[in-house]
């Protein structure tokens, strides 16, 4: 038989009170640095004395009181945290005004993100000038000979932007004179017989434009304009061409190859054409020579540079000098 044992009683044990922490208002990073900078040294921290506490009645497996741990060493935590907070500050505001810099500047300026010319000539913007009231354009259904209505002269191509125009190629109120463009062969035989194929085709007459670049490329646009697309078919195909090469070389070039090189994608509908490059070995220029039909208009245009006439530029102002006339 289990007798009951007689319960111990254990007297309840008086704590050490908790001392509040004084009220504080809130304060900025920067007054919360300077607080924990005015704090005193760490080995001059006096703290108030304490009251002395009864001491408690003895009590069987009493729990142990957790030791304070040292005020000094909270104050390093502190201070430590709010080093690493301002750093991080820092470092965000940096971080962030760089990332505006390089999302808002072009990318020319930023090293590493330059964007390099491709040869291109920087042109102004082409517009077609407008056609007589009543007068489709020149590969409508309604216009079956192809003519241009619209002012040739205004249907030239315009030199690019830094480029020297040649005066020589503005002819007379815009109109270049027979013999002006007949001066672009060397060979005067070969200028006889020109002017004699141009007067039995019908010509009308002739706008051109001329310019230097900076890279000293050197172009003569000569646009022909005659009465139909039959006559400027037929001098593109059995007149001014033969056996794959020009008729009349022009100067500064005799021996021409068919420009192969020339893309497909830089031809436009409806104008016909013949590039053509001066082969080697050529003197101190190289000649480029494009002969082209659009409709009513004839188009010759040159290309000569010292050393190495490029392609892209030659093929540039040949494919746009066909959209004005398209």
């Amino acid at each position: 038989m289990t007798m009951n044992q007689p319960e111990q009683v254990v007297e309840p044990v008086e704590r050490a009170q908790p001392v509040e922490p004084l009220p504080a208002e809130p304060v900025e990073p920067l007054q919360a640095v300077q607080a924990v900078q005015a704090v005193q040294p760490e080995s001059a921290v006096d703290l108030p004395p304490s009251e002395p506490q009864p001491a408690p009645q003895s009590a069987p497996q009493s729990a142990p009181q957790p030791e304070p741990q040292p005020v000094a060493k909270d104050r390093r935590r502190l201070r430590a945290a709010l080093r690493w907070v301002a750093a991080v500050a820092v470092f965000a505001v940096v971080g962030t005004g760089t990332a505006y810099g390089i999302t808002r500047a072009d990318r020319t300026d930023v090293p590493g993100l330059a964007t390099h010319s491709d040869g291109r000539w920087d042109y102004p913007t082409l517009v077609k000038p407008p056609l007589p009231s009543g007068s489709p354009a020149p590969f409508a259904e309604a216009n079956k000979v192809n003519a241009h209505y619209a002012d040739l002269r205004r249907l030239v191509l315009p030199a690019p932007r830094g480029a020297t125009a040649d005066g020589a190629l503005r002819g007379a109120d815009g109109w270049l004179a027979t013999k002006d463009f007949l001066a672009l062969y060397a060979d005067k035989a070969d200028r006889e017989e020109l002017a004699g194929k141009l007067a039995d085709y019908g010509l009308r007459h002739i706008a051109a434009r001329g310019w230097t670049t900076p890279d000293g490329t050197h172009t003569g646009i000569y646009l022909l304009q005659f009465g139909s697309a039959t006559i400027t078919e037929k001098l593109l195909n059995t007149e001014m061409t033969v056996d794959d090469a020009p008729a009349y070389p022009v100067r500064g070039a005799d021996t021409y190859l068919r420009d192969e090189a020339f893309p497909d994608a830089a031809r436009i509908t409806d104008v016909l054409l013949a590039p053509y490059v001066e082969d080697k070995p050529y003197g101190a220029e190289q000649v480029r020579l494009a002969c082209l039909a659009a409709g009513d208009t004839f188009g010759v245009i040159v290309q000569s540079r010292k050393g190495e006439a490029l392609a892209v530029p030659f093929q540039q102002t040949v494919t746009l000098q066909s959209e004005l006339l398209s």
